[in-house]
Order: C-alpha cells, then structure tokens, then sequence
C-alpha cells in the first residue's frame, strides 16, 4: 500500500478513465502509480467521466482521491437545486475539479458555487479535501464540427459568461484557449481535451490539439485517454505526452 499522502500541486495531465468497470479503473490506475513511482515523473490525476461513475459510483471516487487528483466530469446540467444538490455531494468526495453546462445559465451555476462553497466549509482541510475543488464550465464539446469561427465565438462567450458568474473556468479546445485567456484573464483556468499526439487518430473528436500546441496556446490542464490507456506502452505514452508539454510550456514564455 501507498503511504505518501495525496499531492497538494494540481498536476497538469489528467488520465481520462473511459473504461466499464472499477477493476478496469484499478488496473489503469495503478500501472500509471507504478509508473509515475519508477520515473520521477510528474503525477498524473484521473478523469472519472459518465460511463465510470455510473458502473462504479461514488466509491471508486473517494478511494482514487484518497491518493491522486480527480477530475470528476459529469458535465451537471439540470434545475438549479438539483445541480446545487448534485455539487454539494460531489465536493465531498474529495474531488478537485467538477464540470458544468453552461447552458444550465447563471442561476445553476450560482447555485453550485453555493453548494461548493458550503460543503467546503463543512470539510477538514487535509486529505482528499487539501484544496477548495475548482468549478469549470463546459462550452462547445471538442466532439462539435462546423465554421471554425463561430465555433470559437461561441466559446468565447461562455467563457465571458463563465467568468461573470463566477466559475474558476472553462473545458474548451486547445484552438480556443488564446482567445479566451485574452478575454478572461491568465488566471481564468483553461482545460483541454481532445488531445492527441501529432499525427495521432482524431476519432469521435474534431477540435483536436496535440500536448504541445495546447500548452503553447496557454493550457493550464489537458485531459488524454485512448492515445496514452490503449497505447502499446502506456507509460511511455504518458511520458511523451508530459514531455510535449513541458516543450509548450518553454514556447508560452
């Protein structure tokens, strides 16, 4: 068993767990520990999206924050007391990141920061709950197609939308990022998914960005799945993917 206590510095590669099962889940999880361990790398969080939550529920949750960051994407999008309830009993988790629609408009979202900013207050300050978990909004999926232009128009508005209501920031594509941290400020949090390695298969995915050019852009976290877990060598993948983005992070300054 570990002994080391759950990292305190948010990493910025989160692990997305898109797998059906808790024991799946274990065995990723615990190849990129082992991994993370051996190397001296910086650590790795994990998502734990839609498919995972409901097969495993909110157990695999607390035991996988016992240990490592989690980024809990449910995408919350409902009534405001419901999505306040639905925050409140995320935040006890232990997680460090939630997502919403920011199409649930500016009562959800004032309604979740409430319900975070209670269940923090009603939190000890060690452990799992070492940091205030950060709300970001979800803008346009990275799945969307159509005119580029709109596309970031678009987010850019629910990243200003965002930031008036008060959320620590947004999920948009790499593409975006620039424009929005222009907007919004450097200190308004920028998450990126669709990664994939430079030349890697785009897939469900149509607004993609590779580790480097994310980070070049000002990304301050990426998320990357099937291109590290179904990797022929997933440690080598994570490793490649940390070091793209040590090189896009030279490239910002």
């Amino acid at each position: 068993m570990r002994t080391d206590a759950k990292c305190t510095t948010s990493p910025r590669l989160y692990i997305a767990l898109d797998v059906a099962s808790e024991n799946e889940a274990l065995s990723v999880v615990s190849k990129f520990r082992q991994m993370q361990d051996l190397s001296g790398l910086p650590r790795c969080g994990f998502k734990v999206g839609l498919e995972l939550f409901t097969a495993a529920g909110p157990g695999l949750v607390r035991r996988l924050a016992d240990e490592d960051s989690v980024f809990l994407d449910l995408k919350f999008h409902d009534i405001p007391n419901t999505v306040y309830g639905a925050v409140r009993a995320a935040c006890r988790l232990g997680t460090d990141m939630l997502t919403l629609h920011l199409a649930g408009g500016k009562e959800m979202c004032r309604q979740a920061l409430i319900a975070r900013d209670e269940a923090w207050a009603g939190l000890e300050k060690t452990g799992p709950a070492a940091k205030m978990p950060r709300l970001l909004g979800v803008s346009v999926l990275t799945s969307t197609r159509g005119d580029v232009r709109a596309i970031k128009d678009l987010v850019i508005d629910y990243a200003s939308a965002a930031k008036a209501y008060g959320l620590d920031g947004v999920v948009c594509s790499g593409h975006e990022v620039g424009e929005v941290k222009e907007k919004c400020g450097a200190e308004f949090l920028c998450l990126c998914p669709g990664i994939r390695f430079a030349g890697g298969e785009e897939n469900d995915q149509a607004r993609v960005c590779s580790p480097m050019e994310a980070m070049m852009h000002g990304a301050d976290f990426l998320v990357m799945g099937r291109p590290v877990t179904l990797a022929r060598d997933p440690a080598q993948a994570a490793a490649a993917a940390l070091q793209d983005m040590e090189k896009g992070l030279r490239m910002r300054k």
